[in-house]
């Protein structure tokens, strides 16, 4: 029997895709810079059936690539393109999606690894809580995904990264057997956390098939703001003094004039105070009662503001909102981008804001620079346009200035594939010894994402 073969009697025969264009859009990541071939894309709807493909794999020596929404920015969730000889297996975690009951006593829940955050953000707010964790792609994004590269999103300020949502996991290894870890106690201090392990992981270690996540309070209500500073180190000085005068500040987003001025061309809307400032920063306040008039208080104190606009309905908050959540897809509308994830601390934030310039034409002049990013995390998404020619060394350029204002080379998206190479910039050779370690007790044979992290 054919591994083909095989892995259609553990998941039925219309889940295993095998044909070129069936496997086509799972073969190319969302960026369109990375691609490469598989040998089939199989589409297991429990966790049983995980650890079957996988053992079936392992026994066969295929290697297996771990797919969820294919949202992912560094080509960790696509196969690699130097392997066409002996293409690996895709395997799809979307049918993987249970919705559990809500735990209004605990405000967990448990759900399959192929949910979206979308359809997880909805089932919470039918049972009166909420999800701490948003992110534009919420619509395609899966929640094993969002885990197994510790996705952060816009309310990191409010309620952590995805790491921190992660009450137990079960996953399935390289070799079939299954760990689960769903429905212990609240407490409970017996060895490894194998959970947290496994968040960040980028599915180097095993396929994640179901979480118990952490849900939060409703905050029903909202008020959103558009702010112009004058520049980088204004918008930091004006976050420091939102945190103090708003305990229930749950998003500030750092955007510039470029990043802005394309979005709203692509969207068709006008940009509010448009060049006004040098910076940006989109606030969002949220509570249980209306938060309008201590937004607007804490504005009117706060010596950085150049001018503001606020939004107080949905259909206005909304509007500001898209500013901000279009800067992907309107850079991705006029090209193909070299796209790098970085964070730095807090008080080299502005020095790192002024030198990518520099640092980029540096190395292509034609080149064009569309940044924005995570204000409270100091975290910026470099977006660098025209420059596919150079990719590797824009990539080099950039990883190197964040490296020497002792930041980390990916903050919220991972390593993939895109990033493997200057892994030391970020990680000791110590470090590093010990994480290969870890990956070969999970997976020793080194199937599972191969090439990605390392």
């Amino acid at each position: 029997m054919t591994l083909a073969e095989t892995l259609r009697s553990i998941v039925g025969p219309g889940q295993v895709l095998v044909d070129d264009d069936l496997r086509a859009s799972h073969e190319t990541d969302w960026t369109g810079r990375f691609t490469g071939l598989s040998s089939a894309v199989v589409r297991p709807a429990t966790t049983s059936e995980v650890a079957s493909v996988l053992a079936a794999c392992c026994e066969a020596r295929v290697q297996v690539v771990v797919q969820g929404g294919n949202t992912g920015l560094v080509g960790g969730s696509v196969p690699p393109a130097n392997q066409a000889d002996c293409p690996p297996v895709v395997l799809l975690t979307t049918r993987l999606a249970e919705l559990g009951r809500v735990s209004l006593a605990s405000r967990q829940v448990t759900v399959g690894a192929g949910v979206t955050l979308a359809v997880l953000t909805a089932h919470a707010r039918a049972a009166g809580l909420d999800f701490g964790v948003d992110l534009a792609a919420r619509d395609s994004a899966t929640v094993g995904g969002m885990v197994a590269t510790n996705a952060g999103g816009i309310r990191v300020i409010r309620h952590g990264s995805m790491r921190e949502q992660v009450a137990g996991v079960e996953a399935a290894l390289m070799d079939g057997r299954v760990i689960s870890r769903l429905d212990g106690p609240a407490k409970d201090s017996t060895g490894y956390d194998l959970g947290h392990l496994l968040a960040g992981s980028e599915g180097t270690l095993a396929v994640l098939t179901r979480l118990r996540l952490r849900l939060t309070a409703a905050e029903p209500e909202r008020a959103v703001a558009m702010v112009a500073v004058e520049d980088t180190a204004a918008a930091v000085d004006l976050l420091a003094g939102l945190r103090a005068a708003l305990p229930a500040l749950s998003a500030a987003e750092l955007c510039f004039g470029t990043g802005l001025a394309l979005t709203a061309r692509n969207l068709g809307v006008v940009v509010p105070l448009e060049g006004m400032g040098g910076a940006y920063v989109l606030v969002e306040v949220a509570g249980e009662a209306d938060p309008l008039d201590d937004l607007l208080a804490a504005l009117e104190k706060a010596g950085q503001v150049i001018d503001a606009t606020v939004a107080s309905t949905a259909t206005d908050r909304a509007r500001l909102w898209a500013l901000r959540e279009g800067h992907t897809e309107a850079i991705s509308s006029v090209g193909v981008p070299v796209k790098l994830d970085v964070s730095v601390p807090m008080d080299r934030l502005a020095e790192l804001v002024e030198r990518l310039p520099t640092e980029v034409a540096g190395v292509d002049p034609a080149a064009n620079l569309v940044i924005f990013g995570h204000l409270a995390e100091a975290n910026l998404h470099v977006n660098v346009l025209g420059a596919s020619g150079n990719a590797e060394k824009v990539t080099e350029a950039v990883l190197a200035l964040v490296a020497s204002l002792g930041g980390s080379i990916s903050s919220e998206h991972g390593i993939g594939r895109a990033k493997a190479r200057w892994l030391g910039l970020s990680r000791s050779q110590a470090e590093i010894a010990v994480m290969r370690s870890i990956k070969t007790a999970f997976d020793p044979r080194g199937l599972l994402n191969p090439g990605v992290l390392f």
